[in-house]
C-alpha cells in the first residue's frame, strides 16, 4: 500500500536533483546575450579559430584540498623550437612570476608550448616544457631552450605549498592539446582560480576580421584570478549583486590576485607589432571592471602563426623574405583583441562551476560560489540589455 507513495518520493527525488543540476548549469557569454564588440567570432568562438593553434588541460581535483591544474598552448603542431613563432610579452601590473619573459622581450620569439599553473608549480611546469621539448625529434643537440609559464596564484581553493602537480602530469596538457572547442570554466589552469570573489577559471573567445579587412582571426584564452568592480558588457554586475573591491573600503581580497591572457592571430605580424596587440588586450581586461591593484599579475603574451614570418632554421639568417603587415594596418586587429578579451573573461567566469574545498592549516571548509547565472540574467534584463 505504500508502494505509489514511495515512488512519488522516488520520482520527486530525482526531479529535485534534476533542477539543481539545471540550475547549476553554466553558459557561455553569448547563451544570455552578452555580445561584447562589432566583430564576428571565429565557428568555435575560442583561441583555437587560429589555424594551429592547439590547447590541452590536465585537472587535479583530489581529495578536500586538491584544487589544481595546467593548461598549455601550443602554436602549432610542429615542431616550435625549430620552427619559432613571432611573439611579445606585455605586462599590466607586474606582481606575478612568469618565466621566460626576458628572452620573449630581447628576441621577439617564442620557442616552446605556453603553459599555465599555479604560482609554486612554474618550475615543474618548466621541466614539463624541457622534457617534452629535448625529446622532440630533430632537437637532439639542443643545449638551451627558454621556456615559458605563466601563473596565477590558487591558493584560495588548493593545498599550493603541497606541490601537488609533477612535470609528468603536466607534460599531459602539452601531449593532449588539440584543435577545435575549448573546454572552459574550472578546469585545467582555472580549476583553482577566483575572480570577483566569485569561481574563476579558464575563458576562450575569438574575433575575425571581415574580408575587406585580410580576414585575419585573433583568438585569446584567459586564465582569470583577479578582481575589481564586475561590468559586464557595460553593466555594473559586481554592484548589482553586492560583490566587488573597496565595497567596505578594507576589503582587498575582491580585486588582488593575476590574469594570464594568451593571444594569438594568422595575421602575420612582426614581434613589434605583436607588442601592440598584447596592449590592446589589457584594453579589454579594463572593459570587465579589473582595478589592476599592487597585488595582481596582469600578463599577456601574444603570437603569430603566420607561415609567412615564422622564425625557421632557413629564416634566421636571412629574413629577406618576411611580410608582415604596417602599422597601418593595425587598428581593426587591435578592436579584435579588445574585444576577445573581455568576451574570454566573461566565459571564464560563467562557465566556471561552485568550488568547494579544505583549508590545509585551519582545517575550514571553504566554499566559492559560481556566477549566478540566473541573477545575471535578471541584472542584464534590468538595464535593457
Amino acid at each position: 500500500m505504500f508502494k505509489p507513495f514511495s515512488s512519488f518520493l522516488n520520482v520527486f527525488f530525482l526531479f529535485y536533483l534534476m533542477s539543481n543540476l539545471c540550475s547549476a548549469e553554466q553558459v557561455r557569454a553569448r547563451d544570455i546575450g552578452v555580445n561584447p564588440g562589432i566583430l564576428k567570432t571565429g565557428p568555435n568562438n575560442a583561441i583555437t579559430d587560429v589555424e594551429g593553434v592547439l590547447v590541452g588541460h590536465v585537472t587535479l581535483d583530489q581529495g578536500e584540498t586538491i584544487r589544481t591544474g595546467a593548461t598549455a598552448i601550443l602554436p602549432h603542431g610542429g615542431n616550435i623550437y625549430q620552427n619559432k613563432v613571432p611573439a611579445a610579452a606585455v605586462i599590466g601590473n607586474g606582481f606575478g612570476k612568469m618565466m621566460g619573459y626576458s628572452q620573449i622581450h630581447e628576441l621577439g620569439e617564442i620557442e616552446t608550448p605556453i603553459v599555465l599553473t599555479n604560482t609554486l608549480n612554474v618550475p615543474r611546469a618548466a621541466d614539463a616544457i624541457l622534457d617534452w621539448t629535448l625529446s622532440q625529434e630533430g632537437n637532439e643537440t639542443v643545449r638551451s631552450v627558454n621556456t615559458v609559464v605563466g601563473e596565477t596564484n590558487d591558493a584560495g581553493l588548493n593545498d599550493i605549498r603541497g606541490r601537488h602537480l609533477t612535470p609528468e602530469i603536466i607534460v599531459k596538457a602539452i601531449e593532449d592539446a588539440k584543435t577545435g572547442p575549448v573546454a572552459e570554466g574550472d578546469i585545467g589552469a582555472g580549476k583553482g582560480t577566483i575572480a570577483f570573489g566569485w569561481k574563476g577559471g579558464i575563458g576562450t573567445s575569438s574575433r575575425k576580421l571581415p574580408d575587406d579587412l585580410g580576414g585575419y582571426t585573433v583568438g585569446v584564452l584567459v586564465q582569470s584570478n583577479y578582481g575589481g568592480i564586475l561590468m559586464m558588457d557595460g553593466v555594473p554586475v559586481g554592484e548589482e549583486l553586492n560583490q566587488y573591491y573597496l565595497q567596505d573600503y578594507v576589503d582587498s581580497d575582491k580585486a588582488d590576485g593575476s590574469i594570464m591572457m594568451i593571444v594569438a592571430t594568422d595575421a602575420p605580424l612582426s614581434d613589434r607589432n605583436l607588442e601592440r596587440l598584447a596592449n590592446r588586450a589589457l584594453t579589454g581586461l579594463a572593459r570587465t571592471g579589473s582595478s589592476m591593484t599592487n597585488g595582481s599579475g596582469d600578463y599577456v603574451i601574444s603570437f603569430s602563426t603566420a607561415k609567412s614570418v615564422r622564425r625557421t632554421p632557413e629564416r634566421r639568417n636571412n629574413n629577406a623574405d618576411l611580410e608582415d603587415i604596417p602599422n597601418n594596418g593595425m587598428s581593426p586587429l587591435f578592436q579584435a583583441v579588445a574585444e576577445a578579451t573581455e568576451e574570454a573573461i566573461y566565459n571564464s567566469l560563467l562557465m566556471a562551476r561552485t568550488v568547494t574545498t579544505k583549508d590545509v592549516k585551519t582545517g575550514q571548509t571553504k566554499t566559492i560560489q559560481e556566477l549566478p547565472v540566473d541573477k545575471v540574467r535578471e541584472i542584464l534584463k534590468k538595464y535593457g540589455r
